[in-house]
């Protein structure tokens, strides 16, 4: 079964550390494709702090 999983930055946590995570319990074969977005999100101090989103498609064993 091909299964999605989607995975966004917070203020607390990088989608980045938890792919590698995800990826890590993964065999080789069971990676479809890496889809990788970003957005610049404006704080209420006026920064620019930038989000990441990646969605990760693969084989459910």
């Amino acid at each position: 079964m091909i299964q999605v999983k989607e995975f966004l930055d917070t203020d607390s946590s990088l989608a980045e550390k938890r792919v590698n995570e995800f990826l890590a319990g993964l065999d080789d074969d069971q990676l479809i494709n890496i889809c990788y977005g970003s957005i610049n999100k404006i704080t209420a101090t006026k920064l620019s702090e930038q989000r990441s989103a990646i969605l990760v498609v693969y084989k459910k064993k």
